[in-house]
């Protein structure tokens, strides 16, 4: 790789770490619930960017397929936890 593309990787990384660094303190200090759970959402969206970024600076493909493993949770889990929070039950 070129020490180029290694620098972005580097910077696009911090970047990263720090949006979820900020997500986790909105989950933790939220005012109101609906908050919560929309930086809690955000918050997978960066740990997938953060995967992925990992698995480009790596060369590994494993680190893709957890990546689309991590977001399929990610959304399942935030669809679960809207409906819980709007209607009181997961399943009807």
């Amino acid at each position: 790789m070129s020490p180029w593309l290694m620098t972005v990787l580097d910077v696009a990384t911090a970047a990263v770490a720090l949006s979820l660094a900020l997500c986790g303190w909105r989950v933790l200090r939220g005012p109101q619930l609906p908050d919560r759970i929309l930086a809690l959402d955000t918050l997978y969206m960066g740990v997938v960017a953060l995967v992925l970024l990992l698995g480009m600076r790596y060369g590994t493909p494993l680190l893709f397929e957890a990546a689309l493993i991590v977001a399929m949770l990610g959304f399942v889990s935030t669809v679960a936890l809207a409906r819980y929070v709007t209607r009181g039950d997961v399943i009807e």
